[in-house]
């Protein structure tokens, strides 16, 4: 289930901070906080929304199914965003924290509601298929992630 892996980067990122293992664009006097955020930019933020990207162009068919619906046009836009939000995350986390913030916060805002909407859908269509419910662990575990990074950095 690739669903699953998208709240596994997550988690990933988290376990690399504790572990204490730098992270892309890291320099040596980076906090904890520093590392786990620029791991949270690189992998789930960064390397995770590349995945989006293909997943919702390249294999728009098979990720429709998984999230139980039909593809169509809009989907590939949702890959079209993921491709820029996938980039920007990877370019911030090789930057310092300036650049940290505006991405954090438009790719939070962007699963948020995308968490909001599959909840809709749980609702309105009883839609519970593994890519409708899952990646809800991403969709809100990212932002969370960010806002408990945001006020520890202070």
């Amino acid at each position: 289930m690739s669903v699953l892996f998208t709240g596994l980067t997550v988690v990933l990122a988290w376990v690399f901070a504790l572990l204490g293992w730098s992270a892309v664009g890291g320099v040596p006097d980076d906090t904890f906080s520093d590392t786990a955020m620029r791991w949270m930019l690189f992998l789930p933020g960064g390397i995770m929304f590349l995945v989006s990207f293909v997943m919702h162009t390249f294999l728009a068919r098979r990720t429709a199914a998984q999230i139980g619906w039909q593809t169509n046009g809009f989907q590939y836009e949702i890959g079209f965003v993921s491709l820029g939000l996938g980039v920007a995350g990877i370019v911030a986390a090789n930057m310092t924290q300036t650049a940290w913030w505006p991405i954090a916060i438009a790719q939070s805002i962007f699963l948020v509601l995308a968490a909001g909407y599959h909840v809709l859908e749980m609702r309105r269509s009883r839609n519970f298929s593994p890519g409708n419910t899952l990646i809800l662990i991403y969709d809100l575990g990212l932002p969370i992630s960010y806002l408990a990074l945001w006020l520890s950095l202070g």
